[in-house]
């Protein structure tokens, strides 16, 4: 799960290009609410700490507020590159804004199977790591 919330995070800061597979979607998205909450806790100890009012709340969720900037490009690029994969343009997650049914619609997008084979956003991620896995068996051998 961390190696693939590094990969989005450092390697893929803002790439928007290519296909990310479900995997690599739902491990960073994992990871990333698993953050979030520990830094609204963080945010809320700190606030009951300092406690007088707008002061300790304002440095409390600050640093999840900071947190979400930081990691705004990269969620972005992660679900453009994951809507790639089923062989949809970036520009696809608009449709999100659409109230009750936006979400929902997307929610199975993102869990639908990738397009297998290459598509027109570049090879498929899933043949990458097989491919991989077989040059390492090939020269271990």
């Amino acid at each position: 799960m961390i190696e693939w919330y590094k990969k989005v995070v450092f390697e893929n800061y803002a790439n928007f290009k290519g296909r990310a597979r479900r995997s690599e979607y739902w491990y960073f998205a994992l990871a990333n609410g698993l953050i979030s909450i520990i830094l609204i806790i963080i945010g809320g100890a700190i606030g009951a700490v300092f406690g007088d009012g707008f002061t300790g709340v304002a440095i409390g969720y600050g640093l999840f507020i900071v947190y979400m900037l930081a990691t705004l490009l990269p969620t972005l690029g992660v679900i453009a590159r994951r809507l790639h994969d089923i062989d949809k343009s970036g520009w696809f997650y608009l449709v999100s804004f659409i109230p009750l049914v936006g979400p929902i619609w997307i929610l199975i997008l993102l869990c639908t199977e990738g397009t297998q084979g290459p598509n027109q956003y570049g090879p498929d991620p899933k043949n990458l790591i097989e491919e991989i896995n077989e040059i390492g068996k090939v020269e271990l051998q």
